[in-house]
């Protein structure tokens, strides 16, 4: 029976990619819908790398052409079932395998040598930084240019060919420099393999002449493509179950709190499994919104330290033992390095490891099967929860506005809230975005990415194509900062070319308003552009695609209105003009106290 990408690699989120059938010897085998063998004219390297991004799941590839590459390009568009999605510029196709693989459990993108290699690797970076697999395939110098001290175009001058294999080194976690046929086949499956299997980026180079040449290792059979399933260390795992339930059945109110890592670690399931089974309240970090279900009957909000959710950090920080699973601690989750956490209270599990309090700590324990065996040992204590429905006083609406006055950003958001469903999924751009859509109460099947960990403005514009695109069943909702559009805004025309229906909310109040609130200055001021102006350039009359710009709440919904009625199948672009002061109180808070940590002067020596 087919299985998909979801059961596979159990991503946490829904995938439409089919990965093929299970082996009875537990490997996953990742070809089984394979046709006959093909001819020999067929058995190329390019063809080779095309099926095997199929059979993983990869459905579009965003490319950005260059002379390396053609060739390459050529013989990726010819297999049935990938299809090839030019981007406007490298950094864009990077951010659009980005949010891609958010969806569909893997991306990849294509691009040129060095000159397109050094443009994409900042989408890579954050990639890896968010734990995401991304294949990078760049098309490279020809196999007979190396070694031969010659100079080419396209790279800084030297005749070492180095430069781009040794930045990306360091933001991938495998290289391939396929420069000879003969051991092509293994470095292609070798990188594949290790992308799925640590869930980061790899970088793949391929020499230009290679692609179209025929050779017998890129037959479809006999040589299946295969994961090997891995698992806990049994005794590991029993210990760190026993250690973990004795901890937290003395503890009088405990809770869980899901962090980012439960993406990486296919965990999400059995997160619910175990908040299902102890009782605890359970909230999430920012960062793995969208992750844990906001309609489970015990969810408490967002644990953000001094900017949570209304009384989630108070129900938290008061617990006297919480389970952290998947955390990342930094500043910006931190808030400055200011949560009131305590390390002798805390179980903090990763994707291969238990740390229970100070000690002790177990190590080749996976998270999904920890949590599964957790919630058949531990005890059921609602204490926690029954202390936040004591003290939980329902959110405050936001002051009445008149129709025609002048738009707030709380308002808008009110309405954003109305829009989401099962059917929708959710963009928020780094800046104010993410206070405010961090607000949103997501239903059940509703979407969510954000990058917080890279926090590269202009993510949102390619990862809102990439997305997307893996998922035409849903309606993507962006909101952008004007300052971030400016940086990636030609993408734009990649969805119009795409058919894409999203709605993209344009936040414009004058300049970069999350770096105002940290550190001000003349720098966070931007050209103001007319945006619906230029979205309809881009449009220029080819493809669906309709815009408008709201200042006030009864344009704003009639333009809502529009966008989800007769404008259902556009590309819809809605400029919302709001005061370049008017800030949710989070970010205001948050940028308070990471300002004082950016600013901490240096320890005395």
């Amino acid at each position: 029976m087919d299985s998909t990408i979801g059961s596979q690699l159990q991503t946490c989120k829904p995938s439409n990619g089919m990965l093929g059938n299970p082996a009875q010897n537990g490997a996953t085998i990742l070809d089984s819908n394979a046709p006959p063998s093909v001819v020999a004219a067929d058995a190329t390297l390019g063809r080779h790398l095309a099926r095997r991004l199929v059979e993983i799941g990869v459905k579009d590839v965003f490319s950005v052409p260059g002379d390396f590459n053609l060739t390459l390009l050529d013989h990726l568009i010819a297999e049935p079932g990938l299809k090839n999605i030019g981007c406007c510029n490298e950094l864009n196709a990077g951010y659009a395998a980005d949010g891609y693989a958010r969806s569909r459990g893997v991306g990849a993108c294509v691009v040129t040598f060095t000159v397109g290699g050094l443009s994409i690797i900042n989408a890579i970076a954050g990639a890896y930084s968010e734990n995401l697999p991304v294949i990078c395939i760049v098309g490279g110098p020809n196999t007979n240019d190396y070694g031969t001290n010659r100079i080419l175009h396209h790279t800084i001058g030297l005749s070492d060919f180095s430069q781009e294999l040794r930045c990306f080194q360091t933001v991938t976690c495998y290289q391939a420099v396929v420069n000879n046929l003969e051991d092509a086949h293994e470095q292609i499956d070798r990188a594949i393999s290790t992308s799925l299997k640590e869930s980061k980026p790899v970088y793949i180079s391929i020499s230009c002449n290679l692609p179209a040449i025929p050779h017998p290792t890129f037959t479809r059979e006999p040589i299946p493509f295969s994961l090997s399933p891995r698992s806990s260390n049994k005794m590991g795992l029993e210990a760190a179950v026993e250690a973990a339930t004795t901890f937290l059945n003395k503890a009088v109110k405990p809770v869980i709190i899901g962090g980012p890592k439960l993406r990486v670690a296919k965990a999400c399931e059995a997160f619910v499994e175990l908040a299902d089974a102890c009782g605890y309240p359970i909230g999430v970090m920012p960062s793995a919104k969208g992750l844990v279900p906001e309609h489970h009957s015990r969810f408490i909000g967002t644990y953000w330290g001094a900017v949570s959710t209304s009384f989630c950090a108070e129900i938290v920080e008061s617990a006297d033992a919480y389970l952290f699973v998947g955390p990342i601690f930094n500043d910006y989750s931190s808030v400055g390095y200011s949560l009131l956490l305590k390390k002798e209270k805390a179980i903090v599990l990763q994707p291969d490891r238990v740390v229970i309090a100070n000690g002790p700590a177990f190590g080749c324990v996976l998270m999904k099967d920890f949590l599964q065996a957790l919630a058949k040992k531990v005890n059921r204590n609602p204490t926690a929860f029954e202390n936040y429905q004591r003290i939980f006083i329902p959110d405050g609406v936001p002051t009445k506005s008149d129709p025609k006055e002048p738009l707030r950003v709380n308002i808008m958001f009110q309405h954003v809230q109305k829009m989401l469903s099962s059917s929708t999924a959710v963009i928020a751009e780094t800046g104010d975005s993410w206070f405010n859509c961090q607000k949103l109460k997501l239903p059940e099947g509703c979407g969510y990415e954000f990058q917080m960990q890279y926090g590269s403005i202009g993510w949102s514009v390619g990862a809102t194509l990439g997305y997307a695109q893996s998922v035409p069943d849903k309606r993507v909702i962006s909101c952008i900062g004007d300052g971030s559009f400016q940086v990636t805004a030609q993408d734009v025309s990649t969805m119009l070319r795409c058919e894409q229906k999203s709605i993209i909310f344009l936040i414009n109040n004058g300049g970069y308003t999350i770096e105002v609130e940290i550190h001000d200055g003349p720098y966070n001021v931007i050209k103001n552009w007319d945006y619906t102006g230029l979205v309809e350039a881009i449009h220029n009359g080819e493809g669906n695609c309709w815009t408008k710009k709201v200042r006030n709440e009864g344009e704003l919904i009639e333009a809502i209105g529009t966008a989800t009625g007769e404008k259902k199948d556009c590309l819809c672009f809605i400029e919302v003009i709001v005061h370049k002061d008017d800030t949710s109180k989070e970010l205001l808070e948050w940028g308070s106290r990471v300002c004082a940590a950016n600013s901490r002067p240096p320890n005395p020596q």
